[in-house]
């Protein structure tokens, strides 16, 4: 048996995403930009998706802008909102648990002059409100934080944090990393006080290279990619049709049935997690299963180390997790799992279990018992 546990680092496409990708590589393929026909048809699949994430946000259809993925949409909100509002102040705002999306594209900020404040969280993730409150000055003009965290699955208080900062500074814009948040909640950008909005399209059973940054019409934002014009100015270069074709048709089709697929994911994460918590030395990380997102679980299985287990399951056809697996290779602590103040016992012991609406609860148990056949033998092995 085969179970794919690992839906937060990607996910499967969806066969109607596949088949739309297929159709704009082979039958609708002109280039969106040209004043022909070919190029008419193609510049429509670019509308109608606009139109449709317009749609499931309740925002206008020219406040989403089509980029490479989730990297690229971080580096223009921030980079791009940096440069914009400058003579506003120089002054940004972020937390310890952030993607390295955001943490280097605020890091190279730092070394370009701009000051960051980087906010602590309590030990399930969550950012501090008071040191936010704290944080926020007349010359801050960004703050930047997640919807959800890809390793340890908390959620951030979004319409909180950004009703602390519109009051405390109106002038500075918000900016909500929801990478792993589309397609599993309802956001509405307007209503929650969001400015700016990062998403990526293989998240959600679309494909890879390929994603969109919600730009409010208040926001200014210097483009980063400049050339032919496309989209406005804001991100030259031929438009990715087939991606973005494939995204529109992954966003319909998960948000036609959020709520059911929502309540399914978090039945599995329960029963998971009530496993779990009967296995011995095992510690379940982040907050309480309903607060959650509904698809990330994060345990640390003490006296063995992460990379052991992870590869232990591998043999059996378990596929999960060590951290963020958009890090690929790199040997360095989690700084989400160092910033809730986990010992290093703990943090060389943690995977990540994510899930989808096509995971099953067989696969599930088929996770949940092999881990207890190898948890014995990999800790006497470990205490050699």
């Amino acid at each position: 048996m085969e179970a794919y546990l690992d839906n937060s680092a990607t996910t499967r496409c969806y066969e109607s995403v596949r088949d739309i990708v297929v159709k704009t590589m082979m039958e609708d393929y002109g280039n969106p930009s040209a004043m022909h026909r070919k190029g008419v048809e193609a510049e429509r699949y670019l509308k109608e998706a606009q139109e449709t994430i317009a749609r499931i946000l309740k925002v206008q259809p020219r406040e989403i802008l089509f980029t490479s993925g989730g990297t690229e949409s971080n580096n223009l909100a921030l980079v791009g909102t940096a440069m914009a509002n400058q003579r506003n102040g120089r002054h940004l705002i972020t937390t310890s648990v952030e993607h390295a999306a955001v943490r280097e594209p605020v890091r190279h900020l730092e070394e370009l002059g701009f000051e960051v404040t980087v906010l602590p969280v309590d030990e399930t993730g969550v950012v501090r409100m008071e040191a936010l409150e704290k944080a926020l000055r007349e010359d801050t003009i960004l703050v930047s934080t997640m919807y959800v965290n890809n390793e340890i699955g908390s959620v951030q208080p979004v319409e909180e944090i950004a009703a602390m900062i519109h009051e405390k500074n109106p002038r500075a814009l918000y900016h909500v990393d929801a990478i792993q948040a589309f397609g599993k909640f309802q956001i509405y950008p307007k209503r929650q006080g969001i400015d700016l909005m990062s998403v990526s399209a293989h998240k959600f059973h679309g494909p890879k290279g390929v994603g969109f940054l919600y730009i409010s019409g208040k926001a200014k934002v210097h483009p980063q990619i400049l050339g032919g014009g496309q989209q406005g100015g804001m991100r030259s270069g031929t438009d990715n049709v087939p991606g973005i074709a494939g995204m529109e048709v992954a966003a319909r089709e998960v948000y036609s049935r959020l709520e059911e697929n929502r309540q399914y994911m978090y039945s599995l994460k329960e029963h998971m997690t009530e496993e779990l918590l009967n296995m011995e030395q095992v510690v379940v990380n982040g907050m309480p299963c309903k607060k959650g997102a509904p698809h990330i679980i994060s345990a640390s299985f003490l006296g063995v180390r992460s990379e052991v287990l992870l590869h232990a399951l591998e043999e059996r056809g378990i596929y999960v997790s060590a951290g963020s697996a958009c890090s690929t290779h790199k040997k360095t602590s989690s700084s989400t799992l160092t910033a809730v103040g986990m010992k290093k016992s703990q943090l060389e012991t943690t995977l990540r279990f994510s899930f989808c609406e096509t995971t099953t609860a067989e696969e599930i148990d088929y996770c949940i018992q092999t881990l207890k056949e190898l948890l014995p033998v990999l800790r006497r092995y470990s205490r050699r």
